[in-house]
This record gives structure tokens, C-alpha cells and sequence, in this order.
């Protein structure tokens, strides 16, 4: 394994626009590009990502589904009402060419893949994947195809034992289900409970079924839940599934929607928790799976003040660079004039930035339950089987 850390991009990754008005919003990609660029640690060379092909889609995707996604983008709408793939919808409108569109993040996803299983690449990057949502024949939140099942189908098929890890403030869902009853495959969840948010699942209690029962752990975190919180029940469960499950490579989905300024969740995160997460993953990586780590984007509905910042740091995490604590004067000056909100002048959130809330340690302490809880079942099962 040679060390190195790659970036994959295109500029054609915008394309995928479910509308004018929608909060997933292509412009976060071109937002995160030009502050890595700014802060001087973008790649000397980015890979050029590439399109998924049919055969490569239909690993997961019913050929049905993908040929009405096809079809369907090329005529820019959907006339078989919402109950048909999930399409149409206002969560999932049909767009012009959103085939080619979400076949080149998939692309991009299998790609690093690829690259890390041929030894060409140690930590790769695609910050415009992490569709963790869709279903086999079925769009789901914001979600057409799903390129993190498709990238560790690719892990799978060579054999290679597997973490997935999601740390988005939305369940997992589409990447559990599709590895529900697979024990090459463990997938860890923390997400703001399904109680009140999208989509609903990730319960303690989903923990796999037949061959695959005890490979699937959530835990489902109270709203309000602050970094300290988070970051508690993260480094309390993280180590000994790792060590218990031995994977050959870590794939991650770092959606930033955690974060207290984002207008879709209720999570009370800042950007020290964003940090924190990429970095306690590297090392995971370093320490468990040889560094073999394969980290993708996702959620994230504050495109101004949270997604840029917590994706270059992510970058600058992977890539092993100094990120300066400075938000570069260009990258202001470029981009202020069009944002709806004042832009941050720092890279870290000010520590007081976050206030706590009156229940903030009863939270704290619920948390910290239910994560004991989910080693206490998974923990032993997980251990079990592989001793």
C-alpha cells in the first residue's frame, strides 16, 4: 500500500439538481471545491470521476428501476405518479439526464473502491457521494441510486470484511437493509432518533437478520444532542466492534447535517464534532483495516456556513494537511455577495458558539445509556461469532 491519498471529482457532479428549489443543493460541491482550493489543499491532480455502467448499477438496483431512471430523466418528468420508484416525488422530483447524473456519483464511489482494492490508493475521497437512502428498486430521500451499497458490493466481491460507518444525522437506512442479512458486512449508525426524523428506522433493535444477525448496530441519539454527547457514545462503541470484527477496509458517509445550524435536523453539533469524527476514523483506519478507508459525503442542508468548511477538514483529515484555522479572504470575497447569511471567518466553531440547553445532561445521560446498551447486544454477538 503506497500511503497516498486521493480526491475524485468532476465538474459534472452538479448536474445532479432535483430542483431550483431543493435543500440538496449541487452548489455545496462547488462551494467545498473552492475552499479547498483557497486553503491551498486541493490535489495536484483530482481524479476524473466516471459513470457508472448498466452492469455495475444492477449489482444492487432492480434493471427495472435503473432503466425507468434512465428513461425517465431523459424525459425530464414523471408521469407514473409518486408510488412508482419513489420517483416524482417532492423529496425525489424527476430532472433532466438524472440517470447519467446519478450513475457518475456511483461512478465515482465504485471507483475509489477500485483504487483501494488494486493498492493504487490508501484514503480515498468522494465528498459528492454518500446516498444512503435508496433502495434496491426504490428513491428515497433525496436518494436515486445507492453508490455506498454499490462501492462495498465491489469490497464484497473480493472477499474483503467490511465497516460501514454513518455518522449523518439521518439513518442509514438503504445501506443496512441492503446488507441486513450479511456478515461481511457490519454497518454502524448513530443518527438522531427516528422518532422525529426521516427516516424513521435505525431502532437499537435492528440488529440483523439470519447470517447476518448482530452485524447491524444504531444508536438512535436524542435531539439536541451536543458534540460532547456524540462524541462520547462515538469513541465508547467504535474501538471494540472494530477490533471485534476485523475489517479490511473502513467505508465511512460523513454527512455534516449534524450540525446545530442545519435547517433539517435537531442534532446540536458544531464543527469540532465534524472534525472529530474524520479524525477519529483515520485513525481507526490506521489501527484496524490496515488504512484502508474509502470516505464519502452525504447530508448536509447548511450549504454556506457548515458543508464547505466540514468537507475541506475532512479533505485536509485524509490527505494528512495542515488546515489553517483562517477561512481564506478570497474564498469570502468570492462567495459572500451571494449568500443569504454572513459567512464564517474561521475554519472552528468558537466554543461557546452552541448553547447548551436545560436538558442538555439529561440528554447526555440517555445517550450514554443507550449506547451501553447497544455494545451490551451487539458487542457479545458480534464477538461470538467471530471467536
Amino acid at each position: 500500500m503506497g500511503g497516498r491519498s486521493l480526491l475524485i471529482h468532476s465538474r459534472h457532479f452538479q448536474r445532479y439538481q432535483l430542483s431550483d428549489e431543493h435543500p440538496f443543493n449541487p452548489l455545496r460541491l462547488e462551494l467545498t471545491e473552492t475552499l479547498i482550493k483557497a486553503m491551498g489543499l486541493w490535489p495536484e491532480k483530482a481524479l476524473e470521476a466516471r459513470g457508472a455502467t448498466f452492469e455495475e448499477l444492477v449489482l444492487f438496483h432492480s434493471p427495472a428501476y435503473v432503466n425507468a431512471v434512465f428513461s425517465l430523466g431523459e424525459k425530464g418528468e414523471c408521469s407514473l405518479g409518486p408510488e412508482a420508484w419513489g420517483l416524482g416525488t417532492e423529496d425525489n422530483p424527476v430532472f433532466p439526464r438524472m440517470g447519467q447524473a446519478a450513475a457518475l456519483l456511483v461512478g465515482a464511489s465504485i471507483q475509489g473502491a477500485e483504487l483501494i482494492l488494486a493498492g493504487n490508493a490508501e484514503h480515498v475521497l468522494n465528498y459528492a457521494g454518500g446516498l444512503h437512502h435508496a433502495h434496491r428498486e426504490q428513491a428515497s430521500g433525496f436518494c436515486v441510486f445507492n453508490d455506498i451499497v454499490l462501492a462495498i458490493k465491489k469490497f464484497c466481491q473480493a472477499g474483503w470484511r467490511v465497516v460501514y460507518i454513518d455518522t449523518d444525522a439521518h439513518h442509514g437506512d438503504g445501506v443496512q437493509w441492503a446488507f441486513y442479512d450479511n456478515p461481511q458486512v457490519l454497518t454502524i449508525s448513530l443518527h438522531e432518533t427516528g422518532r422525529y426524523l426521516f427516516p424513521g428506522t435505525g431502532k437499537i433493535t435492528e440488529l440483523g437478520q439470519g447470517a447476518g444477525y448482530g452485524y447491524s448496530i444504531n444508536l438512535p441519539l436524542e435531539p439536541f444532542s451536543d458534540t460532547a454527547s456524540m462524541l462520547e457514545c462515538f469513541q465508547l462503541l467504535l474501538p471494540p466492534l472494530l477490533e471485534a470484527f476485523k475489517p479490511d477496509v473502513i467505508v465511512s458517509q460523513h454527512g455534516c447535517d449534524t450540525h446545530y445550524l442545519d435547517p433539517l435536523t435537531h442534532l446540536h453539533g458544531d464543527m469540532h464534532l465534524l472534525r472529530a469524527y474524520a479524525e477519529l476514523i483515520h485513525g481507526y483506519a490506521h489501527q484496524y483495516s490496515g488504512g484502508r478507508w474509502l470516505a464519502l459525503g452525504g447530508g448536509g442542508y447548511d450549504i454556506w456556513r457548515v458543508v464547505p468548511r466540514a468537507w475541506t477538514l475532512l479533505w485536509a483529515t485524509l490527505s494528512h494537511q495542515l488546515c489553517l484555522p483562517v477561512v481564506p479572504a478570497s474564498w469570502l470575497e468570492q462567495w459572500q455577495g451571494g449568500a443569504p447569511v454572513p459567512l464564517p471567518a474561521m475554519m472552528m466553531d468558537p466554543e461557546d458558539m452552541v448553547k447548551p440547553i436545560p436538558r442538555q445532561q439529561e440528554i447526555r445521560e440517555k445517550n450514554l445509556a443507550n449506547a451501553q446498551r447497544v455494545l451490551q447486544n451487539a458487542y457479545p454477538i458480534i464477538a461470538g461469532i467471530i471467536g
